[in-house]
């Protein structure tokens, strides 16, 4: 049987302190740079701030399709060289972040570009803050293990959904165990960030949704959070919005850039809530369902939300009434209980309109409890939930999602 290292004492000493240090240590916010055309007044900006030579992080396929090249070209015309490092893949690693650490060293840039999705951007957040402080990214894994701050970092994100340009963390697989681990600092925020509708145009409906679920779920965990406070209410609440409103759109439409930039500022609020309030078992489950059966984060996400709101709804009944109402889906005569139900019903309106699977195939119930172990060391200590959920919570949600 499980045992949790993480005792109902000792887990919320280890939140309190946490606490104290979010609310100690200020987040930087970078530069945002909004509208069509923003990555390429990012790239003037680059120049602008006098760097010689960038490295810029993004992955084959975008590499391939030419999204990089418009803002490689304008980065030459302002007399930036731009040292392209495109072997991220999706939830990168240890090695990849090494790879790219290491072509950094050989050219001797003196800034970093992330061009792509969370796993560019997470990569080149590691590499930057690596490239300063002399450590290995294994190193730097864990709460504040640099002292130094990262090489300057930049960002344009191609999908709306992990608000990683804002966030102070980043996640790197370990190639050899496969769990995921996380860097939080917030040195790894960027400078600045371009949200540029026009990069996303492109991205297909299935990666809209289960990027936009990603966005969705950062706003609603964090709203639940017991970690929650009025300024992160703002960001989360106003995100949830956002994605009850344009997502469809997008999905439906790829060149409406009023829904693509809607949607990118959704998951930058998201991205500046959970700065603050952390995240919750949506993520804690969909992380080890993506390390061990390879489902992709957002869609994951789009899995596992569902059951968890179902399975807070006694604990978070009264956070749930209030982002009904403020969602306008429930009104002050509804009672708490049943403006939570509206919000799960909306929650659950909005997956069934998208390309999404709603099962995992080919989960083996004999992996129940590792996962369960898992998800319960991840969120033990470290995410303010509304409450712990124990092993047996855990594979019920497991059962339930589980395709025959």
């Amino acid at each position: 049987m499980f045992i949790d290292k993480f005792t109902p004492v000792r887990s919320k000493a280890q939140l309190a302190a946490l606490k104290l240090i979010v609310k100690l240590i200020p987040t930087p916010m970078p530069n945002i740079l909004l509208g069509a055309q923003s990555r390429l007044r990012l790239a003037e900006q680059i120049a602008h701030f006098g760097f010689k030579r960038v490295l810029l992080v993004t992955d084959e396929v975008l590499l391939q399709l030419g999204v990089t090249s418009p803002i490689v070209d304008r980065l030459n015309e302002m007399g930036v060289e731009t040292v392209v490092y495109s072997e991220v893949t999706p939830d990168p690693g240890f090695r990849v972040v090494e790879s790219g650490l290491k072509i950094l060293h050989q050219h001797t840039c003196d800034a970093v570009l992330a061009v792509g999705g969370g796993s560019s951007i997470d990569a080149a957040k590691v590499i930057a803050l690596a490239a300063t402080n002399n450590k290995t990214p294994q190193d730097l894994v864990g709460i504040l293990k640099a002292r130094k701050r990262a090489l300057p970092l930049f960002v344009v994100p191609t999908t709306a959904g992990t608000g990683s340009e804002v966030t102070i963390g980043a996640v790197i697989s370990d190639e050899i165990t496969h769990v995921k681990n996380l860097v939080i600092d917030p040195k790894l925020v960027p400078l600045a960030a371009a949200l540029d509708p026009e990069i996303m145009v492109g991205m297909p409906r299935s990666v809209t949704a289960d990027t936009g679920i990603d966005a969705l779920t950062h706003c609603l965990e964090s709203w639940i959070s017991d970690f929650s406070t009025p300024e992160t209410e703002f960001y989360s609440g106003a995100g949830v919005r956002l994605v009850f409103k344009h997502l469809e759109k997008a999905c439906e439409n790829g060149q409406d850039h009023e829904a693509r930039g809607a949607m990118a500022l959704a998951a930058n609020y998201g991205g500046q809530a959970i700065n603050k309030t952390g995240l919750g078992y949506v993520h804690a489950i969909a992380h080890q369902l993506g390390t061990q059966y390879g489902v992709p984060h957002g869609r994951a996400n789009a899995i596992v939300l569902p059951h968890i709101l179902e399975v807070n709804r006694k604990c978070a009944e009264a956070r749930m009434a209030a982002l009904a109402r403020f969602c306008d889906l429930a009104s002050d005569k509804d009672m708490d209980s049943r403006a939570a139900d509206k919000l799960i019903e909306r929650v659950n309106e909005l997956l069934a309109a998208l390309p999404i699977e709603r099962k995992v195939k080919g989960i083996d119930q004999s992996h129940f409890a590792d996962i369960a172990q898992a998800s319960m060391k991840e969120a033990h200590g470290t995410y303010a939930v509304p409450r712990y959920l124990n092993q047996g919570d855990i594979v019920q949600v497991l059962r339930v999602i589980s395709a025959s």
